[in-house]
């Protein structure tokens, strides 16, 4: 029985790379005298995105930990009920993040320029809290941005774009995929003068692959225009590593 494998393994995804290609355990059955081939191939679904993930949150200080506290747990009082009077439904607005950090003190610099060596202090504390948030109406994402800002969230970074039900474009991928799959296995079935029999076995991998777009606002005035976002497309992507048997 002869066998050969010819491996072409689509280019990675700036989001994710499938580990696929690694052929364990026994060589699958076929016929004698004929040719196991494998072959990997990409397809690619690009879709308007209909929903993006950003967080928000408030960032505060207090001489003690419950002073920060309490300052921070107020403003994210105001923050959340701004996102729910913006349209975002309870379900769509999660704790992401909470900490409560110590603040040192700054070393002492003496006369001579040199920092006097001595432990640093607490002087203060820290509170961060911040929610994630999936925005389904991308018109108003700027709007509900400008809402944030405006009832005292300091921190908010985003938007991440995906698809909510991303099944129907991830079908297509696939399809691409095996068919670039079958197509390949087709050209070196002629090349070599034997004819494609069957598919022995299909792997699949793959996910989302978004185009890059990091958003961030700080402290952005509130009587500022809405602030722009572009969504652009997100491209699903499916690797597929196909085993043929080959015969004379």
């Amino acid at each position: 029985m002869k066998r050969f494998a010819l491996p072409l393994i689509a280019a990675a995804t700036a989001i994710a790379s499938p580990a696929l290609a690694q052929q364990a355990g026994p060589v699958p059955a076929i016929e004698a005298g004929h040719t196991l081939l494998t072959v990997s191939a990409d397809g690619k679904s690009e879709r308007a995105p209909d929903l993006a993930v950003f967080n928000a949150g408030v960032t505060t200080q207090g001489k003690t930990a419950g002073e920060a506290l309490g300052a921070n747990s107020a403003a994210m009082n105001r923050v959340i009920a701004s996102l729910k009077r913006a349209g975002i439904a309870d379900r769509d607005i999660q704790t992401s993040n909470l900490s409560i950090n110590p603040v040192y003190s700054e070393p002492r610099r003496l006369p001579d320029g040199s920092t006097e060596q001595r432990a640093p202090e607490i002087v203060g504390y820290q509170v961060n809290n911040s929610v994630s948030v999936r925005q389904r109406q991308l018109g108003d994402y700027g709007k509900v941005i400008d809402t944030l800002v405006a009832a005292g969230a300091n921190q908010v970074n985003g938007p991440s774009f995906s698809l909510d039900k991303p099944d129907a474009a991830l079908d297509a991928a696939r399809t691409e995929a095996i068919g670039k799959a079958r197509a390949r296995a087709d050209l070196y079935a002629r090349a070599a003068g034997l004819k494609v029999m069957r598919i022995v076995s299909i792997s699949e991998g793959g996910g989302y692959a978004p185009p890059p777009m990091p958003v961030m606002y700080r402290m952005v005035a509130q009587d500022s225009a809405a602030a722009p976002v572009a969504a652009g497309e997100v491209s699903l992507n499916v690797n597929v590593t196909v085993q043929f048997e080959l015969a004379p």
